[in-house]
């Protein structure tokens, strides 16, 4: 292999490994935070692609329009947190009712047009003081702008745990009595903990489509999937090292996801077979942490026998 084809599959992977640990970031706070499973991230991931791709078309603003999105899906994941927390409807149901519903909103917001185009429209890539990136960083220039921006979201999630809510929040997965201890409604906890997976979702759709150019219907098809094979490679990998954040560990199981499945494509295995591959990957993470788990556990039992 060139060394040129060899970086671009690495600039590949870093693009698409940090745009996708902005969804692993959501799912972090759903699945490891608050132990829900939401499937509702399959339809808030194209949402945001969606909402961005004709905001897009018609002149607004690119980052103006990652805002955008985020809203639309913490609109969608507070639909999520009402099915469940008010109508007592289970978390799998209420994710399925949303990730259903949003199919064809997504396609009514893009005039029923399962792949949409956004021509020559301004991105963030290639507008403003950023489109003078290019001379200093060249085919890097848009993993650079990815980072920053994954990097960004991180830190405010890491700053946001250290609040009341966060702590609220966290406090939520751990143990629901506290809340009510702390005369705080937990159902309104959650509902906070679903917005904020689902808006970080739909922002990661927003990137992808202005890094892309267009909307793709089917784009958010396993993307918890691949959001909980990424916390779990994440936390399974660097869980043992005190000083590494649950969010930098997400971002690097997101970036190791991605990079697995370069590997299996240059090992030219049909992309008919990726959904397969995904699932063995999920299979694999979720084995290795049983594994680490009960290794941990044995460890720590002879320990007690020295």
């Amino acid at each position: 292999m060139e060394l040129s084809s060899f970086l671009s599959i690495i600039q590949g992977i870093l693009e698409q490994g940090f745009i996708y640990g902005i969804v692993a970031l959501g799912i972090y706070i759903t699945y490891h935070i608050l132990d829900f499973p939401d499937l509702s991230v399959d339809g808030t991931f194209p949402l945001g692609s969606a909402v961005t791709a004709v905001l897009l078309i018609h002149g607004v603003n690119p980052w103006l329009t990652i805002l955008i999105s985020f809203l639309a899906g913490a609109c969608a994941g507070f639909l999520t947190g009402f099915f469940h927390v008010v109508l007592k409807i289970k978390d799998l149901l209420a994710g399925i009712i949303t990730m259903t519903g949003l199919y064809s909103i997504n396609l009514m917001i893009t005039g029923y047009s399962p792949l949409l185009q956004i021509g020559d429209a301004k991105t963030i890539f290639n507008s403003g003081f950023l489109a003078n990136l290019s001379n200093s960083f060249g085919v890097w220039k848009t993993f650079i702008l990815i980072f920053l921006n994954t990097i960004v979201i991180k830190l405010f999630l890491d700053w946001y745990f250290k609040t009341k809510s966060g702590f609220l929040l966290r406090a939520a997965g751990d143990n629901e009595n506290m809340i009510t201890m702390l005369a705080q409604d937990k159902g309104k906890v959650k509902i906070i903990g679903l917005m904020l997976c689902n808006g970080l979702s739909a922002t990661a759709g927003s990137v992808l489509c202005q890094q892309q150019r267009y909307f793709d219907s089917n784009s958010g098809t396993g993307m918890l999937v691949m959001g909980l094979a990424s916390v779990i490679i994440g936390m399974t990998l660097l869980g043992k090292l005190a000083k590494i954040k649950g969010t930098t560990m997400v971002i690097f199981g997101a970036v190791l996801y991605k990079a697995c499945i370069a590997v299996a494509l240059n090992l030219r295995i049909n992309p008919n077979n990726l959904k397969l591959i995904m699932a063995i990957i999920f299979l694999i993470a979720l084995v290795s942490k049983d594994l680490f788990r009960k290794g941990g556990k044995q460890h720590a039992s002879s320990d007690s026998h020295l």
